[in-house]
């Protein structure tokens, strides 16, 4: 039986319920300056003022931009001697968001995560290698806490040093591995070249997360380190990793119900349950740093109802693609999620790149791919064949010519931490 779907709105009571914990959450808010002054301009000046969803979703969208004019502290909604730990993201495009936990915040964080890794199949007997990166990134941290809270042992091994990760990996008796999974693809391509056998692994489940990825990607790694695979989703900005995850039944991420949900289209419209359309998620029960209608600019299904696993709430589906990651080509939106689709259904590595760059006033896109050390060995005539096959494949979905270049084994860099998948030569070529 699978998630049997049905909005919230069905049952009086869930709405109620939801607007409660709303209401709680936008009279915490209310003092900071930022948020009077939005709310205000809509005629929200205390939480009594939303009777209804249809209230609720008339607030204005807090996007990033808000937290870096904010930036640091500004956004917090308790005084800072109650703050015990900050995260924040890597800045790269601007000034870091600063998120701010209070000691409850940590508490409630590590019960998420402790949850989700449950209904994954996790135990307390389970020994979890967790290479996400800690420090100010959320993704260790958020796994560890989480782990320590259903009382599983911890290998806060972080990113990096593969050869190192597989030793231990063996030594320790790894059952759980936790990254991101173009790192588990390396890692699995590194334990191939290691000469540990995948036998003297006891290694049965993995916690992917941190950026998009295909159901090709989940086979492959799946295929390769002999694991079940489960997604896991989070942001700093909301509260760090665990947000959502996969139980067994594999139909989507289970979100938590400290968190609600929504899909709205590019105007920031709401959409029906079960259409694609941009994630927003609103906090609940967050004391240090509450955040209400944050844009993700992840792009994702929800449903409602209950999964066979039992639980019951909102699911999110497998996120296909981040807004910051579309590509305009030639007019045409293009996500390099569609492109590994298709590399992974010709049967070449998942390892590849997108360059994109300016002849003339005209965008071109070429499609790197590495093939295998297999494959490169191969008659030249079979792999020219395949190039056009995958040529044919990826024009057929983007609906725009592309140009393939199939590159050596290895020579796309991997890495320890989120992949890059593109290279846009266009702003740089003027």
């Amino acid at each position: 039986m699978g998630l049997v779907s049905k909005g919230p709105k069905e049952t009086e009571c869930t709405e109620e319920q939801w607007l409660k914990s709303l209401r709680k959450t936008v009279e915490r808010v209310l003092p900071i300056p930022h948020y009077q002054e939005s709310y205000g301009a809509i005629g929200i000046t205390q939480a009594e003022d939303i009777k209804s969803l249809k209230d609720f979703e008339r607030l204005p969208l807090t996007t990033k931009e808000d937290l870096r004019k904010n930036y640091p502290f500004g956004l917090f909604a308790e005084p800072m001697e109650n703050i015990v730990r900050l995260h924040a993201s890597s800045g790269t495009t601007g000034k870091p968001t600063v998120v701010g936990y209070t000691r409850q915040d940590i508490t409630l964080w590590a019960k998420i995560v402790a949850n989700g890794l449950k209904r994954a199949g996790v135990t307390k007997k389970d020994v979890v290698q967790i290479a996400y990166g800690y420090g100010l990134f959320t993704g260790g941290m958020g796994l560890h806490y989480g782990c320590e809270e259903m009382g599983a042992i911890v290998v806060p091994i972080s990113g990096g040093n593969t050869a190192r990760q597989l030793m231990l990996m063996r030594d320790f008796g790894t059952t759980v591995l936790a990254c991101t999974p173009s790192y588990a693809l390396f890692l699995a391509e590194s334990l191939e070249e290691s000469g540990i056998s995948r036998e003297e692994l006891k290694l049965k489940i993995g916690i992917f997360g941190a950026e998009p990825w295909t159901e090709g990607m989940r086979e492959e790694i799946e295929m390769r380190l002999g694991i079940k695979a489960f997604d896991i989703y989070g942001l700093s900005e909301i509260m760090g990793p665990g947000v959502a995850m996969e139980c067994s039944a594999h139909q989507g991420l289970h979100i938590d119900e400290h968190f609600y949900p929504e899909i709205l289209d590019e105007e920031g419209n709401p959409l029906p349950v079960g259409e694609r359309g941009e994630l927003v998620i609103t906090s609940i029960e967050k004391e240090g740093f509450p955040v209400l209608r944050y844009r993700t600019k992840d792009l994702t299904t929800l449903e409602y109802g209950t999964c066979s696993c039992g639980q019951v709430g909102w699911t999110m589906g497998r996120v296909s693609a981040r807004v910051d990651d579309m590509l305009i080509i030639r007019g045409v939106n293009v996500f390099p999620s569609q492109v590994e689709e298709a590399i992974l259904l010709e049967g070449f590595e998942p390892h590849y790149l997108l360059v994109v760059y300016r002849v003339g006033n005209l965008d071109q896109l070429e499609v790197q791919v590495e093939v295998n050390e297999t494959s490169f060995f191969d008659e030249v005539r079979e792999l020219e064949g395949r190039q056009d096959r995958l040529q044919k494949r990826i024009e057929d979905v983007l609906g725009i010519s592309v140009r393939i270049r199939l590159v050596e084994p290895k020579s796309i860099p991997r890495s320890e931490g989120k992949a890059i998948r593109v290279i846009d030569k266009r702003n740089k070529e003027g």
